[in-house]
């Protein structure tokens, strides 16, 4: 399995197109994705700003899926026009 951490950096002022646009893929990626395992949303505790998604895929497949799949690509244009900078992913391999 594989786990990914990545973290996410909104513009002031854009928090909440942000949360709503991850509103919109979360449940999409958690009902049509069996290789994700988990797929969270949160928010760097005291940080207005800093978000941080908590990811676990059952391979590299599911991850290439995922990012292939109709909704993600959609919600790219809507989440990059959020974000202050590009998103920082670390690449974890599950050990249990």
């Amino acid at each position: 399995m594989i786990g990914l951490v990545v973290t996410l950096t909104v513009k002031e002022g854009s928090q909440a197109a942000f949360e709503a646009a991850m509103g919109e893929l979360i449940p999409q990626v958690r009902a049509h994705e069996p290789g994700c395992l988990l797929y969270s949303l949160t928010r760097k505790k005291g940080s207005t700003t800093e978000y941080v998604m908590m990811e676990q895929y059952k391979s590299q497949a599911d991850i290439d899926h995922h990012g292939a799949t109709p909704y993600f690509k959609d919600a790219l244009p809507k989440l990059g026009a959020c974000l202050a900078g590009a998103p920082q992913t670390m690449a974890l391999d599950l050990l249990n």
